[in-house]
């Protein structure tokens, strides 16, 4: 039988809150996309603003040792930026950079100043390869079908400078027959950079040496015929396909490596997008000293205005006060997230220096076997918490620059019984190719067998494995011919 019925019962349970699921977040930015969520959470709540600037340096609290870090009590706004006081930015004269070009100009005036800025230096965005090949279009007098033609082209260029369509697709386009088609193909392919618009290497290549008047040499006959043995440096092979000598395969070959494969490489505009570390760990005498990049990140603070506002009796409506509240709960927490992030990192920074001694005083040779379990019960949190931290945040070490996922590899036994991490490893397997003959290179058989010389038992597949992590290449492409 059915019947409503109502009782009382107690359980524990984990509520995951806004503002948990907002730390949690936090903890797990890169610190570019730490300094747009700060930018944007200033922007939509007014009571949370960036503090002024003082004239002090204070001292960052994260920077100290860890036995100070634990008494630290949490202050009410993050650490100060370092570098210039952002108020001198005010006093730079812009008129000294107007972007104008004098229509007048006179060589009787006196010469700019050789630190001046140039009117490209305003250019938002370098040319490319697409403008360069536009750039000479322009200067040809095309009709209105190889002007189109050549435009799609140059629209379904990789970034190498091959072209990704193919003769049905510039036909299909342009609505033109497939002699027109190649005509405009070719049209592009006797444009700068040599090479450029080929389907392929070989292509790019064979036009290259087209351009050079090299079409008749054992040089364009090996990139014709034999490009697989050139790959594989089998000279002898070579001179035996071609009926020359190893001595003329050689001096085509010299010929054919002052080539550029991806002739479009060298147009590249993209940027390169350079890594700010996240913590930076200096050796000072015999220890290390671990200080966290507050750099960029602004000073956080709670509006003493609207906080007076909210102190004044009937100064506003109560859904304003309310508005208010809320907001200023809001922006508390947030401050304290920002600060328990950069103590947290500090924290897992701390443990893998522990852990990781040997690396950061010997290098990448001397790293040990460790998970996230390790650190996680070290500084007394969760395991995904750790796997958070590490996520997309750098340090900077006496070693370089490394990832903190990077001082976690997993171990191999030794023969001795001791175990060694597998980065290691691949550090040694690095050494021995660096430091091999390249007439006779090292085979991965080869190199599991230096390593069972150390008491590392690796077999030649996992050589092999390590080998392509490490993006170096088979012994067969590595080998180079006595001179």
């Amino acid at each position: 039988m059915l019947e409503l019925r109502q009782n009382l019962q107690l359980a524990q349970k984990l509520v995951m809150t806004p503002q948990l699921r907002q730390a949690i977040k936090l903890l797990q930015l890169s610190r570019l996309e730490l300094t747009d969520a700060l930018q944007a959470e200033i922007e939509q709540n007014p009571m949370l603003e960036e503090a002024p600037p003082t004239l002090e340096t204070e001292t960052n609290p994260d920077a100290l040792s860890a036995a100070e870090t634990r008494e630290i009590v949490e202050e009410k706004i993050t650490p100060q930026v370092e570098g210039e006081d952002p108020a001198k930015v005010a006093e730079v004269n812009w008129e000294d950079y107007a972007n104008n070009f004098d229509s007048d100009f006179s060589f009787a005036r006196e010469a700019p100043p050789a630190d001046a800025p140039s009117q490209f230096d305003f250019i938002s965005q370098a040319p490319g390869l697409n403008s360069f090949l536009r750039w000479q279009l322009t200067h040809l007098k095309l009709n209105e079908l190889d002007t189109s033609l050549t435009n799609f082209i140059v629209g379904n260029l990789d970034g190498h400078g091959f072209l990704e369509a193919d003769i049905d697709d510039i036909v299909a386009y342009g609505n033109c027959t497939e002699e027109e088609a190649e005509g405009a193909l070719r049209l592009l392919q006797s444009l700068d950079p040599p090479g450029v618009g080929a389907r392929n290497i070989r292509e790019s290549l064979l036009l290259q040496l087209d351009r050079k008047g090299l079409e008749e040499t054992l040089a364009y006959r090996i990139i014709e015929d034999h490009i697989n043995l050139l790959q594989t440096k089998n000279y002898a092979q070579l001179a035996r396909q071609t009926g020359s000598s190893v001595r003329l395969v050689k001096e085509a070959v010299k010929i054919i490596s002052e080539l550029i494969p991806y002739p479009g490489n060298e147009y590249s505009n993209e940027q390169t997008n350079y890594v700010s570390p996240d913590v930076y760990v200096y050796k000072i005498d015999d220890d290390f000293v671990i200080m966290l990049n507050d750099e960029g990140l602004p000073r956080l603070q709670v509006s003493d205005e609207y906080k007076s506002l909210l102190k004044q009796k009937n100064s506003m409506t109560r859904e304003s006060k309310s508005y208010l509240r809320e907001n200023k709960r809001n922006a508390e927490w947030f401050i304290k997230s920002i600060q328990q992030r950069q103590r947290t990192i500090y924290k897992v920074m701390e443990s893998l220096l522990k852990f990781q001694r040997d690396f950061f005083e010997r290098g990448s040779g001397y790293l040990k076997p460790l998970i996230l379990r390790d650190v996680a019960e070290d500084i007394g949190m969760h395991e995904s918490t750790v796997s958070r931290v590490t996520s997309n945040k750098y340090a900077h070490t006496p070693q370089g620059i490394y990832e903190l996922k990077y001082f976690f590899s997993t171990a191999v036994a030794t023969t001795d019984g001791d175990v060694v991490a597998s980065e290691a490893i691949k550090t040694k397997i690095r050494r021995y190719i660096t430091a091999e003959d390249p007439t006779k290179p090292l085979s991965d058989n080869k190199l599991s067998e230096m390593l069972a010389k150390e008491k590392i038992k690796v077999a030649r597949r996992t050589v092999a494995k390590y080998r392509d992590q490490m993006k170096i290449l088979p012994v067969k492409h590595r080998r180079q011919a006595r001179s």
